[in-house]
């Protein structure tokens, strides 16, 4: 969680977390109303390509871009609500999540910042962390929702997961278009844009890694198991989560 903190007291990160709010905010305006999933709630999310690409290139300036990007997309695509504070920390998370797992998803992890289109590790890496954060986002943001009274965690918890999820697996498509260029010519990889020091070696994180992901798959279909209500598994895999993602 420190380099999320400690970004704020570099101007290009500042400025790179401008330019992935607004390249996200505006996806999510134009097509906010194409095809509504829960009117006012989700929608088919275009922006899902973006995530995992704004994560591993950008780091915790693509964390905090998808956040607020997501806050200005409801605010100014008429869906801002006491759910969009739900919205905007489980956004952060679809940032968050891919840089801090990253170099901690012990076995598959490549112990570097980097992505390697020809690597496995780097694809089975790719495909997990898709998949974990979009379900952390989506238990996160559920939760709240449901507690609201507005829309049951059991179905939302499930259809953000598969929206975010589709959406990262086809922005990899993206991220192998413009990975070079972002990194080896425009220099945008954030570890080469603000201080980062060396890779912390121990077992604290990977836990923290595989305990995020027993916690979502938990929050998701904990509630099959009898005598546990679905917003319960929500409520227990959002703590887990948040004391997983504070690990990192």
């Amino acid at each position: 969680m420190r380099y999320a903190l400690q970004m704020w007291k570099n101007t290009r990160m500042i400025v790179l977390t401008a330019v992935c709010a607004a390249i996200y905010a505006a996806t999510l305006i134009v097509f906010k109303t194409a095809i509504p999933l829960i009117p006012g709630i989700t929608e088919v999310r275009v922006a899902g390509i973006f995530p995992m690409i704004f994560g591993i290139l950008f780091g915790p300036a693509g964390a905090w871009g998808l956040g607020f990007g997501n806050l200005i997309g409801d605010i100014f695509g008429g869906t801002l609500g006491p759910s969009s504070i739900a919205g905007m920390a489980g956004n952060f998370l679809l940032g968050y999540l891919p840089y801090t797992m990253w170099i901690h998803l012990v076995p598959f992890s490549e112990k570097t910042y980097c992505w390697d289109r020809r690597s496995w590790r780097s694809w089975a890496s790719y495909i997990i962390i898709t998949i974990v954060s979009s379900a952390a986002c989506a238990v996160v943001i559920s939760v709240i929702v449901d507690s609201l009274g507005i829309v049951p965690y059991a179905v939302l918890s499930k259809i953000i997961t598969l929206n975010d999820t589709v959406g990262s697996l086809v922005g990899v498509i993206l991220l192998i278009a413009v990975y070079d260029v972002a990194v080896k010519q425009l220099g945008l990889l954030w570890t080469d844009i603000m201080e980062v020091g060396e890779i912390k070696k121990g077992f604290l994180r990977p836990v923290a890694v595989w305990l995020i992901t027993a916690g979502v798959i938990f929050g998701l279909f904990g509630g099959l198991i009898p005598g546990i209500p679905s917003i319960t598994a929500g409520w227990i895999s959002t703590a887990i989560i948040i004391t997983g993602s504070l690990i990192l």
